[in-house]
């Protein structure tokens, strides 16, 4: 039996494919151990997002080389897609592969001979994809659906589209059909993921959209709980809107990026909204649905960014509802146009504006756990703890410590929360 391991960098959706990968491999029957243990077979999925991913990549192959000398090294992911003839030239790559062959990974190895092989298709022109089906990540509680792939947006600071390519979406029947094989297997949890969830759809024949996906979803009960990835603000529709109000299946929480507050750095992004446009989304959101989750993206110190601009955007989130922000310090990507925008930041200007914005953040996290004191949320558990307590999450996307209650895993319970710990809530299960 061989042994093969993996090493992922990058988003949720690299993380979701080296999971199928890692499914693959242990159906095809080779060991899958954890890195850095003797392998034969390295799978190193990289990222390109920034200069600096690029050079954790290429530090990662020389890593698992020098730790394994013996071993075929697999080279795979964005970075891959983007710079294959300069990963050729690293010693010890046997395989190179885009990120469209990922699926093909096992029939290659089977193949590999003793020369370097290269396959990465110019994505440019992929026009398809088929479902990513993942049971065996988050716990074997959720399951995660990749049901989109790629990216027609052309943000200034974004490589994606480069390589990743352009929009493309699974069956619609297919889609639905993966929703209930997972409820098939017990799943109480079902995740819909993609590069750009909301274009879902667009790209069949005949098109169709998300929010058809969803209403299938609700209609046939497939699944007790479905929840999206993140969405872009521009494709939350007001009838997606009353869809997650009113809906008994889809959960109260969306993550939708805003990148930025102040509507001259959104426009340097290429972001297709205002920050108004922003702000009245999020006021409909609340109104229909007062208790739902939301999150954002923020970057930091993107080029043009005056203290003036920081500040408006620093004030504006200040005044949203949100729950939590994930905070990204600008990193120049070359090849995308931010990268030769003038006025660029310093990179001790960029540090100070992210750890105010991630403090901010803090602040208003605790500030909506706090709005769920002495009140009763659904959570679904995901393991025993050591102390004996149970750990979930409720369908707002909180994290809750479950006090001397014996529920089995992949339940839901209804939880009264009595307190906060932390990045956590603390409750107890209502009889």
């Amino acid at each position: 039996m061989k042994k093969i391991s993996f090493v992922t960098l990058g988003c949720k959706t690299n993380q979701f494919e080296s999971a199928a990968m890692t499914e693959a491999a242990r159906k095809e029957g080779y060991q899958v151990v954890s890195a850095g243990e003797a392998v034969d077979i390295c799978v190193i999925n990289t990222c390109t997002v920034t200069a600096r991913t690029d050079a954790e990549s290429r530090r990662l192959i020389r890593r698992a080389l020098r730790e394994n000398p013996a071993a075929r090294i697999v080279v795979t992911g964005c970075y891959a897609q983007i710079a294959s003839d300069e990963i050729s030239t690293m010693p010890g790559v046997a395989l190179i592969i885009g990120n469209t062959e990922k699926r093909e990974l096992l029939q290659l190895l089977k193949n590999l001979g003793e020369e370097q092989y290269i396959k990465v298709a110019d994505i440019s022109q992929v026009n398809e994809t088929g479902p990513l089906i993942l049971d065996t990540f988050a716990e074997h509680t959720r399951a995660f659906l990749q049901v989109q792939n790629g990216c027609d947006s052309r943000c200034s600071y974004c490589i994606v589209p480069h390589v990743r390519g352009p929009s493309r979406s699974v069956n619609l029947d297919d889609a639905l059909e993966g929703i209930r094989t997972f409820a098939r297997q017990g799943f109480q949890e079902v995740v819909l993921t993609g590069i750009h969830l909301g274009a879902f759809g667009l790209d069949l024949s005949p098109p169709t959209s998300l929010l058809e996906l969803l209403s299938v979803a609700e209609k046939e009960r497939i699944v007790p709980r479905l929840r999206l990835g993140s969405i872009e603000p521009t494709e939350i529709s007001t009838e997606l809107i009353q869809l997650i109000a009113t809906g008994q299946t889809i959960c109260p929480h969306l993550h939708i990026p805003l990148q930025s507050g102040d509507d001259g750095v959104l426009a340097g992004m290429n972001r297709p909204y205002t920050s108004n446009f922003f702000r009245t989304l999020i006021d409909k959101l609340t109104a229909a649905a007062p208790s739902l989750c939301i999150g954002t993206d923020i970057i930091a110190g993107f080029p043009g960014e005056t203290s003036e601009a920081f500040d408006r955007g620093y004030r504006f989130l200040e005044e949203l509802p949100l729950a939590y922000f994930h905070v990204f310090p600008f990193s120049s990507r070359q090849g995308t146009p931010a990268a030769t925008m003038p006025d660029p930041v310093s990179p001790a200007v960029i540090k100070k504006r992210a750890e105010a914005l991630r403090i901010l953040s803090s602040r208003k996290k605790k500030a909506y756990f706090e709005s769920f004191l002495d009140r009763e949320v659904r959570v679904l558990i995901q393991e025993k703890r050591k102390d004996g307590n149970l750990k979930g999450l409720s369908r707002n996307y909180l994290s809750v410590s479950i006090l001397g209650h014996n529920a089995p895993v992949n339940t839901e319970v209804t939880v009264r929360i009595t307190g906060i710990d932390k990045d956590q809530l603390i409750g107890v299960a209502v009889p």
